[in-house]
């Protein structure tokens, strides 16, 4: 029987087809990390922000975007969380730099979603990352100009 508030089966697999579809072809780089740190999602967003095809990550640690500088730090609150500690990175909006193939390293936003099965007990991570390396360089540039202003203007008193 179907109800207003249950939508036919039918409508169901519609609905669950078009979120697949906005999630694969969203401009932002979604992934999914197993409990492990193993990439197990990558998405055409995910493609185009860090190089990597879909075949190349999937499997992959985490590390394939990591900084090596950050990764011990990562690995330490990754592992906490998984093993039941609650995260500090909640709702919030994360700025941390991450590493393109070409061994470039961009200035990303992201946000984290941690994901539990049946029993309440986490096992992956979602996160949804944005490339925003070219307004990080407008604000350093900003800044370094209002610096050479103040300092102007310091010496001028």
């Amino acid at each position: 029987m179907t109800t207003a508030t249950s939508p036919p089966h039918n409508a169901q697999r519609n609905l669950a087809d078009l979120l697949r579809q906005a999630i694969d072809q969203a401009p932002d780089a979604i992934l999914l990390a197993d409990a492990g740190g193993a990439i197990r999602y990558w998405n055409r967003g995910a493609e185009r922000l860090f190089g990597f095809s879909a075949a190349e990550a999937l499997g992959a640690s985490l590390d394939l975007i990591i900084p090596e500088r950050l990764r011990e730090r990562h690995w330490q609150g990754y592992h906490r969380v998984m093993a039941g500690a609650p995260s500090r990175y909640g709702d919030d909006l994360l700025a941390v730099p991450a590493l393109h193939q070409n061994g470039q390293q961009l200035s990303s936003e992201f946000s984290i979603v941690l994901l539990q099965d049946g029993a309440g007990a986490p096992c992956a991570i979602a996160a949804i990352l944005r490339d925003v390396s070219a307004r990080h360089a407008r604000e350093k540039d900003l800044r370094r100009k209002l610096t050479e202003v103040e300092q102007q203007l310091g010496a001028t008193r």
